[in-house]
């Protein structure tokens, strides 16, 4: 049984309630964003890249994608090519 030991939970639910706390203050910097007045393509960008950092915490700590094997990395990788690609060809049409 091992990782069920009191010190394991302890730092897991340590590594949870920071992951927590820093999406909570990454959301408010996402509101904080929405206040500013920069020109649509700069506060698109900057909230895109607010969310996908929230997103990776969500799918790193959460779903526990961070012990993983190197295959998930690539698939993801190539997931976010794909977003990329397909985002451009929207903004260039």
């Amino acid at each position: 049984m091992s990782g069920h030991s009191p010190e394991e939970i302890k730092k897991h639910v340590k590594t949870y309630i920071m992951v927590f706390g820093a999406l909570i203050f990454l959301t408010i910097v996402t509101v904080g964003i929405s206040y500013i007045h920069l020109p649509v393509e700069q506060a698109v960008l900057l909230a895109l890249t607010v969310a996908t950092i929230k997103a990776s915490l969500v799918s790193l700590f959460f779903m526990h994608l961070s012990n993983e094997k190197k295959i998930i990395y690539g698939t993801l990788g190539l997931t976010g090519i794909f977003f990329v690609f397909l985002m451009s060809i929207t903004l260039y049409l």
